[in-house]
């Protein structure tokens, strides 16, 4: 007899009023208060209840668009236009959460990862270790205009499998790669016990235990030590979203975490044959690397009442919604048994995204999860007191101390 799979793991993806383009115009939708803290707080606080992984928070530097190549924005003033930084956002709500992992979305392409590294660590230590980070790569013309220091080529959605698109692709992976590296040396750059304390001897810190990580890569030139010391976790969580070969092997080389947006079981099996590759290249192939498939979810009570949704959806955006991921329209027990099926064919868990908030988040929380608890898929409470110790990561030890390492 096989063993039982252990359980799923599940985030949900917090983005605006929800993952529709039509959101927003829903009877409990509260447009009026996505610039409002209190907003991000009530969504975070209702992912907790349902005593899910972690969130992600979407961002990016350009103003949102249905276009996402190109040199301009569209002109459409039937979207949500306006959004609040992501990871001011979750330095915001942590305090008020104590359990749920709290990942922003933070583009690399154009951010300096020692900035990064110093905030993310002390969103670490705001959160009581719970924080993370899903990195993405913007190498458009567009978000580059915003900087004036670097230019990309116009290439479109279709020419990406082009020459041309492939080494752009390539490229800005290849920074992203860098990106994660630099961030990691940096929070491995105090010891834990860097910080003495001594009031008696005046020391306040060990200084030969705060080290330069002197980075050099195509990419970076980085000296370090951080201005931050070492994160509670040691290093938060890193994430990231891939589609395709290069974004595998990121995931594979680079991350924890990484979200993949199969079809079908025999997807499943593809993409996570090529980021177990990926680690075993990079010598990662001991380590945990979690694949979580995305979905986007309408529910209802009944499946015709979620096809409902989505189509009053759909009309109202003036035309149907298309997505990189899947788009389940049905019941929590029809989608307890589709993540049941790809959980058996290889994920570890899910990122499920709203297509409405509150509606499908609630609808998640309160029919998803208890279905997913009766069927013995999902926990019955919260284990670890860290992010890394939630997804069964160890804490791992700087890479420049002589010490042993401690649990998460």
């Amino acid at each position: 007899m096989s063993a039982p799979l252990p359980r799923l793991r599940l985030a949900v993806a917090l983005d605006g009023a929800g993952w529709h383009p039509a959101a927003w115009r829903e009877p409990n939708a509260r447009p009026e208060d996505l610039l409002k803290p209190g907003y991000w707080a009530g969504l975070v606080q209702e992912a907790e209840t349902g005593l899910l992984d972690f969130v992600t928070i979407e961002d990016s530097l350009s103003i949102q668009t249905d276009a996402p190549f190109g040199t301009e924005d569209d002109d459409r003033t039937d979207r949500v236009r306006g959004l609040l930084d992501a990871v001011l956002i979750a330095s915001r709500i942590a305090p008020l959460t104590r359990h749920i992992g709290i990942v922003p979305t933070v583009v690399v392409t154009h951010t300096e990862p020692f900035h990064l590294s110093k905030a993310i660590a002390t969103l670490d230590y705001v959160s009581r270790g719970r924080a993370g980070v899903r990195v993405q790569v913007a190498p458009r013309p567009r978000d580059a205009a915003l900087f004036g220091r670097r230019e990309f080529p116009d290439i479109s959605y279709a020419d990406l499998r082009s020459p041309a698109g492939e080494g752009l692709i390539r490229e800005a992976f290849a920074e992203a790669a860098d990106y994660v590296e630099v961030l990691r040396r940096l929070w491995d750059s105090w010891e834990d016990d860097a910080e003495i304390r001594d009031v008696a001897t005046g020391r306040f810190v060990d200084r030969d235990k705060i080290h330069y990580i002197d980075f050099e890569g195509l990419h970076f030139d980085v000296k370090g030590p951080s201005i931050t010391p070492r994160p509670p976790q040691g290093q938060p969580v890193v994430a990231a979203l891939a589609h395709r070969d290069r974004p595998f092997e990121l995931v594979g080389t680079s991350a924890d975490v990484g979200f993949v947006t199969p079809r079908t079981p025999a997807d499943i099996a593809s993409i996570t044959a090529e980021i177990r590759a990926a680690q075993d290249a990079a010598g990662r192939g001991e380590e945990t690397v979690h694949v979580f498939g995305d979905i986007v979810v309408v529910l209802d009570e009944t499946e015709q009442g979620a096809q409902d949704r989505l189509t009053r959806l759909n009309e109202a955006a003036g035309a149907a919604y298309e997505s990189d991921a899947l788009i389940f329209a049905g019941t929590p027990a029809g989608l307890a048994d589709l993540l049941a099926t790809w959980h058996a064919a290889g994920l570890s868990g899910f990122r499920l995204r709203p297509a409405v908030l509150p509606d499908d988040l609630r609808r998640i929380t309160q029919k998803l999860v208890p279905e997913l608890q009766r069927r013995g898929l999902f926990h019955d409470a919260y284990a670890g007191t860290t992010l890394r110790g939630a997804l069964g990561l160890p804490r791992p030890i700087s890479r420049y101390a002589t010490t042993e390492g401690t649990p998460a």
